[in-house]
């Protein structure tokens, strides 16, 4: 996949692209170190709070009532940016939202643009589109100077670079950033490597690009919290902002945000409150930029909010906390799931934001549905629940196809045997009589031909020579 294509389109399946990054012991051995530590820095910060469920309930009542009316809100948060100077523009998917912020830097002459980590743009390919039209976008966020330096693609929602080490780092910066010709792998060398390279670009470009984590309907207030401060030069410093977000990051009232300001950071960077928090209203003479658009993008996201079983996908606030628990995500890491969405929140929005049939549809076969994903999300998003939900929509849609594959035949004539106790019965006798050969130290360790799966990585107890019901006799008597 290009890396400046949409990143919403999924161009292989799962398992084909797991096997891959399955044989990159180093891509393993950096997301496990790094999902390890997130996951026990938030759960510490997460111990402190001793109404974190009351917070979970909350945010996911105020998410949940938000999408029963999001048409209104909408129309309420147009009309408050509208009336704050800022203009908003409605698009239907990323085409149309990546001609839209072309036309207005085109109309400005731009040639640069400065851009605040997004995912939104992102899931657009709104970097590729502008190049195109002879637009170089800038990333200002740390981890992803060091994604497109190093014409890659991101892995991790929150942490795009996890896959990287800083060796590695180090080699991008030296090809890619000025004055790097004796740079160390020392975090601070790093740092202050993109650091000189960003100031220059900070101090001479006049236009910027952000997402939005959420927008306040009431006021037409968008914020955005991060840890750089990066986003708060692209939000002060630029003549012209444009934001880009999806539409369910509206929420009714500023009321609304307390909830959020404390479930966010907890669940992400594992802070008790981001160091930088940035809200902006339109725009003001002589503060800030003195142009503003926000561009609402739909891209699907009518379409997941029309599935009822699946509709609290929408709830996400992409925290990453799911991606940092899950534990076929700590093997594969991001780019396996072939998406800007990667882990347990890209298995259920990433298909549902692709045109069946597609390499998207055995995302959500990506899981062992052990439900960790659901006890961290702080908007408590059923993913195992909604998982299982779309695994159905897939195999319904495999219709006479799916009937005559040899998985489904065997699995039929499974429950048949399963639903007569006397086929039951001749089945465990002919199964402990035939596993016989295989029992070694008390264990199989190896079966032949397609079963051959079952053993590669673990070894199987034997069948047990009496059946439950011939011990229930036997001891009545």
């Amino acid at each position: 996949m290009s890396v400046d294509s949409p990143g919403i389109i999924v161009e292989r399946a799962f398992p084909a692209a797991a096997r891959d990054a399955l044989r990159d012991s180093q891509l393993r051995r950096n997301i496990g170190k790094a999902t390890n530590t997130i996951r026990a820095k938030r759960k510490a910060v997460v111990a402190e709070m001793p109404d974190w469920q009351d917070l979970r309930d909350a945010g996911y009542a105020i998410k949940r009532d938000t999408l029963r009316h999001l048409d209104r809100h909408l129309l309420a948060l147009e009309a408050s940016v509208t009336a704050a100077g800022g203009t908003v523009h409605w698009a239907r998917d990323g085409e149309e939202a990546n001609r839209m912020v072309g036309d207005i830097l085109a109309g400005h002459q731009a040639k640069e643009v400065l851009k605040i980590k997004s995912l939104t743009t992102d899931e657009i390919g709104l970097n590729g589109a502008l190049s195109a039209r002879g637009i170089e976008p800038i990333e200002t966020d740390l981890a992803e100077v060091i994604v497109q330096k190093g014409h890659d693609r991101s892995s991790h929602i929150l942490v795009p670079a996890i896959h990287r080490n800083r060796a590695e780092i180090r080699e991008i910066f030296k090809r890619e950033l000025p004055d790097t010709e004796h740079l160390t792998d020392e975090p601070r060398d790093l740092a202050d490597a993109a650091r000189r390279y960003l100031r220059q670009k900070f101090l001479t470009v006049p236009y910027a690009i952000s997402g939005a984590n959420f927008a306040v309907a009431e006021t037409g207030s968008v914020a955005i919290f991060e840890s750089e401060g990066n986003g708060r030069m692209c939000l002060t410093l630029p003549r012209v902002l444009i934001s880009i977000m999806g539409i369910e990051k509206v929420i009714p009232r500023w009321a609304d945000m307390s909830a959020f300001l404390q479930l966010l950071p907890r669940s992400s960077t594992a802070e008790r409150m981001n160091p930088y928090n940035s809200v902006w209203s339109g725009t003001r003479a002589g503060e800030g930029p003195e142009e503003f658009h926000l561009v609402l993008l739909d891209n699907g996201r009518s379409d997941v909010l029309a599935d009822e079983p699946a509709r609290d996908t929408l709830n996400c606030i992409r925290c990453s906390a799911c991606l940092n628990i899950c534990p076929v995500y700590e093997r594969t890491g991001g780019r396996a799931y072939g998406s800007t969405y990667p882990g347990p929140i890209g298995a259920i929005l990433t298909p549902q934001m692709n045109a069946p049939p597609s390499p998207a549809d055995s995302l959500p076969f990506a899981s062992s549905l052990c439900g960790a994903c659901y006890e961290v999300c702080p908007v408590k998003i059923d993913i195992p629940r909604i998982l299982v939900h779309l695994r159905g929509k897939v195999v319904a849609a495999r219709g006479a196809k799916t009937a005559l594959d040899g998985e489904a035949l065997v699995m039929a004539a499974m429950a048949r045997v399963f639903e007569n106790p006397r086929l039951y019965a001749l089945a465990h006798k002919a199964a402990a009589i035939g596993q016989v050969p295989f029992i070694r130290d008390g264990a199989i360790k190896s079966l032949p031909g397609p079963l051959a799966g079952w053993t590669a990585m673990r070894d199987l107890t034997p069948i047990a020579k009496q059946s439950f019901r011939e011990w229930w006799k036997a001891r009545d008597r």
